[in-house]
């Protein structure tokens, strides 16, 4: 079928900047009872860490919430934001070094109808997994996926040889909602490609 599901290497190589930029074009992937559905990865925003004053993790910060981060990188991370949104990321690295990409935007593949009943809508819209919330809402992604292995077949990333993107449609700038984290909110540590410019699709 041309799918090939992301090795446990790929999710322990150190640059995590680089890592949510190779992630622009992949498929996220989820089986929930038994339901798959699917979209494009297009916006993502990398989380350094222990050096990142945006990161949760931020100067070596555990808790209970961040200890997810620390693990070795190839399992999901998934927190509630405002008490509201379930939000999905992706963990990287080595044990102990806590990296992480959130995923804030696909564009439906697999499962658009059942994506409209999860989110209550009936009026057909292609940008309804723009957003980081509507991403899980779609997916049906939600707190009890925490830390789950993405080598398993309940949530996984795969490459896909009938979606390609080119270089130079991904775009980079500063990440979102993060002014709290001073001279970091700056760095260009996201990517996304407009939904219009995806080969084959419109929207």
């Amino acid at each position: 079928m041309g799918n090939s599901k992301l090795k446990p290497d790929w999710f322990l190589q150190t640059d995590v900047v680089k890592l949510a930029k190779e992630l622009i074009g992949l498929c996220l992937v989820t089986n929930i009872n038994g339901i798959e559905t699917s979209g494009i990865i297009t916006e993502t925003e990398a989380y350094e860490g222990i050096t990142d004053k945006a990161s949760h993790a931020y100067g070596g910060r555990r808790t209970k919430r961040t200890e997810t981060m620390f693990q070795e990188g190839g399992i999901s991370y998934v927190y509630l934001c405002y008490g509201i949104h379930s939000l999905f990321n992706v963990v990287t690295n080595m044990q102990d070094v806590p990296h992480a990409i959130l995923v804030r935007s696909i564009f439906p593949l697999e499962g658009y109808d059942i994506m409209l009943k999860r989110k209550g809508i009936k009026q057909s819209s292609l940008k309804i997994g723009m957003g980081p919330g509507n991403v899980t809402k779609c997916l049906g992604i939600g707190l009890e996926h925490n830390a789950l292995s993405l080598q398993e077949n309940t949530i996984w990333i795969e490459k896909r040889n009938s979606v390609k993107l080119t270089a130079q449609l991904i775009q980079t700038g500063k990440r979102i909602g993060i002014d709290y984290a001073q001279e970091d909110a700056l760095l260009p540590y996201r990517f996304w490609v407009e939904h219009k410019s995806i080969p084959n699709f419109t929207v």
